[in-house]
């Protein structure tokens, strides 16, 4: 497939701004506010421009979409190109601020509009999740696959805080149900880590409104890749463009569904 040299370069690229992430980890740093609950560090940045630059490198003609400088290639370029990169330089930005070791590197690629190639580096316990499409999805080159749980009342699940979750009076009525409904509800702050999780089986589901595509783009191929599921909360085909997003190991997904309906 013409994504393998692709991949690698992901890899790489990846595990180079898992390392700078890794060693500015606990330090002081230079924090401001996007908003009043979400954040961006220096380390986000450094991050950012790391992986930017070596696309821009190796890959001049590719589109970029990242989440700190949005789409950084000219409108004339990002029409014409066929591939587009999907980043988040640091997902977890929370989490790395307050020093609680829970984040991660994303880096997606879309050829034509279709997800073909997903990294997910998690510094901290040098874990690599990979996914291409077609090709299944590995963990450290182990192939992954999702969970067998089929009960809903047996299922780990895992859902995000939207940021602008005092104005979402559904999150709350959705998370009540699942907590009453499942074996557990975890909340790690790390959306793209929730997916790689669904993806190995730690966790059987994962839902979340809110999210941007920088979020799901590796994410949403790992879990498929792994024989997931994902779809939106009605079962209708996932954007990564228009959240939310459901995402399971396919067993409980009707169960999910329902809950969410509720």
């Amino acid at each position: 497939m013409k994504g393998i040299g692709l991949l690698n370069f992901a890899i790489q690229t990846a595990r180079d701004a898992g390392s700078l992430l890794a060693e500015r980890f606990g330090r002081a740093l230079r924090i401001t506010n996007k908003s009043e609950l979400d954040l961006v560090t220096e380390s986000d940045l450094a991050s950012e421009k790391l992986i930017i630059d070596r696309i821009k490198t190796y890959h001049p003609r590719h589109a970029i979409l990242a989440e700190e400088s949005g789409a950084s290639s000219p409108a004339t370029l990002e029409a014409q190109s066929e591939w587009r990169w999907i980043i988040d330089p640091l997902d977890g930005t929370t989490n790395y601020a307050h020093g609680y070791p829970c984040f991660c590197v994303s880096i997606g690629l879309e050829h034509n509009g279709r997800m073909e190639v997903g990294v997910i580096y998690d510094p901290m316990r040098d874990e690599l999740f990979t996914a291409e499409r077609g090709e299944g999805a590995s963990l450290n080159g182990r192939r992954l696959h999702v969970s067998a749980i089929n009960n809903l009342g047996a299922a780990l699940l895992c859902t995000g805080f939207p940021y602008d979750v005092r104005e979402r009076s559904d999150f709350a009525r959705h998370f009540a149900n699942f907590i009453m409904n499942a074996q557990g509800v975890r909340r790690d702050g790390a959306a793209a880590l929730d997916l790689a999780y669904v993806a190995c089986g730690r966790f059987d589901g994962f839902w979340e409104e809110g999210l941007k595509p920088w979020d799901v783009a590796a994410g949403s191929l790992m879990v498929e890749e792994a024989g997931g599921r994902v779809s939106k909360y009605d079962g209708g085909p996932l954007s990564i463009y228009m959240p939310p997003i459901l995402a399971s190991n396919g067993l409980v997904h009707e169960q999910m569904m329902r809950v969410l309906s509720a």
